[in-house]
């Protein structure tokens, strides 16, 4: 699927713009997303909320599955948190590791400006049997 168009799909990430998360690059299998830390993004005891690291890794989750042009829903994914952050920059970049007709699994490797690795996270997708132009918005 053309890079381009999927990332104006994804830009329709309602929730992914709400958090702040911002789409880099999107190829098939692959994409990457980063995420300006911001008071608004840190837990009670300072760090970046979890669910801000997840967000982040979500977005890529999504763009890499859907990327071969066929609607891709999660069915699993786990996350593990390696080391906090305070500030500055969190990338998330996936990449495929596995996919047949009907499932496909991804890799998401979060790191902050220094390249410390921040969090892991893993899921697998159903792949339907929808296109996934059938979902873009119509214009006019």
């Amino acid at each position: 699927m053309d890079q381009k168009l999927l990332q104006d799909f994804f830009s329709n990430d309602r929730f992914a713009a709400f958090v702040g998360v911002e789409l880099l690059e999107a190829a098939p299998g692959r994409a990457r997303a980063r995420l300006e830390i911001e008071d608004r993004h840190l837990n009670a005891v300072g760090v970046a909320h979890g669910a801000a690291i997840f967000s982040l890794a979500d977005l890529v989750f999504a763009v890499a599955s859907n990327s071969h042009g066929t609607v891709a829903l999660g069915v699993n994914v786990s996350v593990s948190f390696m080391k906090s952050a305070r500030k500055g920059v969190l990338t998330a970049e996936a990449e495929e590791v596995s996919i047949n007709s009907k499932l496909a699994t991804y890799l998401i490797r979060i790191t902050d400006e220094d390249a410390n690795l921040i969090a892991l996270f893993q899921g697998t997708v159903y792949r339907k049997r929808e296109a996934l132009m059938d979902h873009m918005p119509s214009e006019g």
